[in-house]
């Protein structure tokens, strides 16, 4: 934590020094996708049951679930009156938190814990389309970033609530049908480059 007080106090002691400011925002693509604990989201590849490697809650009304979320990592470089700033997002599935009841696999509930993941991405997406609308300075970068994450991770939690809310955990079908349906529709029309 001090060292993080640290690098941020470093960033805005100098930051008015620079008279020239970029911006990347950039999408973490790893190229192995199953080493570890972590799962990095990509648009191509689905979950399977052998990816929940946690222990069921034998307690939960849940048949399975998917710990996922999404983060970022900041860095700035400098030289010449010049920086850059680097924001690198990823979304994630963390196999250990996330469990099944063996005797409820299904497709139909696989398919509801993918969206799940897929209504993280949703929303690292949107993380993404924010940062790269925002109006960032060398005083601001780190706060508005900051400020920018919560709002999103709020989203985030508020879609993952409705979801299960409305779909019952997926046990009312027809809703169930209209939420994959939904989800399905924001995949397509995402761009990500």
């Amino acid at each position: 934590m001090l060292k993080y007080l640290l690098i941020i106090s470093s960033f805005l002691l100098c930051s008015n020094t620079y008279a020239q400011l970029t911006v990347n925002i950039l999408w973490h693509m790893p190229a192995s996708n199953n080493s570890g604990d972590t799962i990095y989201y990509k648009p191509n590849e689905k979950l399977n049951w052998n990816d929940f490697k946690g222990e069921p809650n034998k307690q939960s009304i849940a048949a399975a679930i998917t710990e996922s979320g999404f983060g970022y990592r900041l860095s700035m470089q400098s030289t010449n009156k010049k920086a850059t700033i680097e924001i690198t997002v990823f979304c994630y599935f963390s196999k250990l938190n996330s469990w099944v009841k063996p005797d409820l696999k299904s497709d139909y509930a696989l398919k509801h814990e993918q969206n799940h993941f897929d209504i993280t991405y949703i929303n690292a997406c949107l993380f993404i389309q924010r940062l790269r609308a925002a109006d960032f300075t060398p005083d601001n970068f780190v706060s508005l970033t900051e400020k920018i994450n919560d709002e999103c991770f709020n989203a985030l939690e508020k879609m993952q609530n409705d979801y299960d809310g409305q779909t019952k955990n997926g046990r009312v079908k027809n809703i169930q049908l209209a939420w994959n349906k939904k989800i399905d529709q924001q995949l397509g029309s995402l761009i990500t480059d």
